[in-house]
């Protein structure tokens, strides 16, 4: 099963909204994680060209 950026963004970004609703002191490592998250996946492509 192959999870396209499209698909994977917005539910991390759903994953991450309900973990912050609730646990909300754990917000700046949802956060961090989201952005490295992102960040990994924006860049594979260049990788596996």
């Amino acid at each position: 099963m192959r999870i396209d950026i499209d698909i994977a963004a917005p539910l991390i970004a759903l994953l991450a909204g309900i973990l912050i609703l609730v646990v909300p002191r754990f917000l700046n490592y949802v956060v961090a994680i989201y952005l490295i998250v992102i960040g990994i996946l924006g860049l594979i492509p260049l990788f596996t060209r």
